[in-house]
């Protein structure tokens, strides 16, 4: 007892220094430059005060992309993104905080690409001189202190790919001039998207009932989005454009459609919205579609399919850029876990009440399966996620019955559950073209769904198909 004593009181001891510590830090810059720099490239608080490109080649051994760790903070991410052959370049940026910046230290106010200096362009207005960096970048600087809350000053910078990279973050602006570097880019040519002022606080939705007593939800299945254009594979109808198809565009533009047309309430993005074969860079792949539902103000929740994570980013990190966008409302969920996404979302009803009209379950099914030698094929819900489900379901269900009306639980998954297969001839209606790609094993998550009054469970996978089966 008296070591459990003595440990409880040196760690409540370290705790409160560590707290003072940072308080004090704050105020008085008190911790060591390497640990400042740890912070990350867009920390709310911070000042860019110089950009800059390095170049190395994979022949000179001495050769290397990183400057001074003290000063630079490096983005990382090969600008080239693997096709500069034997070359590498990546972006650095330095950055400070507002208060500990010195008399003769220069921040950011303007950043442009070009080939020329702007100063020639007679729409560029100023005193301060043009600065030439790699890349065609070009900074303004100033001395005055704009403050980090200004218009003015640059607190963010980040790199982005494709001709058609847009960002959704408040704040940023893509670049329209791509970083003028010497390789081929293939249409992924890397892009500056820049911040000014603060970093904006997002304020999660409250998806709500309508007046009406409405709620239209739609399921965004399978997008398999690139960095950069895409290429369309099997396009309907054969020798459309003759021939010419960039897949991404023609995706997305048919999606607007349906949003436009549809005008959901609540859009569930059910996996596999990253192609990753085809995108060196997740975080642009997600931006495309997260920009044109944060155009409608649509309120979103996603999981992940077996492709998500095949990029650049693993299932973490992809939630860790989703669940920070405009009208997101995607979790990580619990760590305890097996998965990344495994949460619910409650939607209100309708009026001022507090109480749950619709449970909406997300969990995340994997990708391939961990047996092949027994279980071919798809990997299937763990034993905790479903024990994860049934007692947050049970947990819910006294509040819920608060609610005046009859409330619903619906459930979305990625991969389909083995009962996809119908093997008890239920009624079936729509398009089944294919065998479902369910899983070989059944871990019985079919089973705690019915338990737990679950009124329907829609998965991805299907890319060709789409069909509704009904069980009484």
């Amino acid at each position: 007892m008296r070591q459990v004593r003595t440990s409880l009181q040196l760690g409540s001891l370290v705790l409160i220094v560590l707290c003072l510590l940072l308080l004090l830090d704050n105020k008085i810059r008190v911790l060591p430059n390497a640990i400042h720099n740890r912070l990350p490239a867009h920390h709310p608080g911070l000042v860019v005060t110089d950009v800059t490109i390095t170049t190395c080649s994979s022949l000179n051994i001495f050769g290397t992309c990183k400057l001074d760790e003290t000063k630079w903070h490096r983005i990382e991410r090969d600008l080239y993104l693997g096709s500069g052959l034997l070359s590498k370049a990546y972006l650095h940026i330095e950055r400070k905080k507002e208060e500990d910046l010195e008399a003769n230290d220069a921040i950011i106010i303007d950043l442009k690409i070009s080939r020329l200096n702007p100063a020639n362009s007679q729409e560029v207005q100023g005193k301060e001189s043009w600065e030439p960096r790699p890349g065609g970048i070009w900074i303004k600087r100033s001395t005055k202190r704009h403050g980090s809350d200004s218009s003015k000053t640059i607190t963010g910078v980040d790199v982005l790919f494709g001709s058609d990279a847009v960002d959704p973050r408040p704040g940023w602006r893509v670049q329209e001039i791509a970083l003028l570097l010497d390789t081929r880019a293939d249409g992924r040519e890397a892009r500056l998207a820049v911040r000014r002022g603060p970093a904006a606080k997002i304020e999660k939705p409250t998806p709500r009932i309508n007046q009406n007593g409405k709620f239209k939800i739609m399921q965004i299945a399978d997008l398999h989005l690139s960095t950069g254009l895409g290429k369309c594979r099997d396009a309907l109808p054969v020798g459309h454009n003759e021939g010419k198809c960039d897949a991404d565009p023609r995706t997305l533009e048919f999606v607007e459609k349906m949003l436009d047309e549809e005008k959901p309430d609540f859009c569930v993005l059910s996996g596999d919205q990253v192609n990753g074969e085809t995108a060196p860079d997740s975080q642009s792949a997600i931006f495309k579609i997260a920009e044109i539902l944060k155009r409608r103000k649509t309120p979103y929740a996603a999981i992940f399919g077996n492709h998500d994570d095949e990029g650049d980013l693993d299932r973490a990190g992809t939630m860790a850029v989703m669940q920070d966008l405009p009208y997101s409302l995607s979790e990580a969920g619990p760590i305890d876990i097996d998965g990344v996404g495994n949460y619910f979302v409650e939607i209100l009803g309708r009026g001022s009440t507090s109480h749950s009209a619709l449970t909406l379950y997300l969990l995340d099914t994997h990708s391939y399966s961990p047996d092949e030698r027994q279980f071919r094929g798809y990997d299937w819900l763990k034993p905790n996620q479903i024990d994860w489900f049934k007692k947050t379901s049970q947990g819910l269900k006294n509040k819920h019955k608060e609610y005046t009306h009859i409330h619903m639980n619906l459930a979305f998954i990625h991969i389909p559950l083995p009962e996809y297969r119908n093997p008890s001839g239920l009624k079936v209606v729509g398009n089944w073209s294919e065998p479902p790609t369910a899983p070989g094993f059944n871990s019985g998550f079919k089973d705690a769904l019915v338990e737990e009054g679950v009124v329907l469970v829609s998965c991805g996978q299907y890319v060709h198909m789409l069909y509704i089966i009904f069980s009484y």
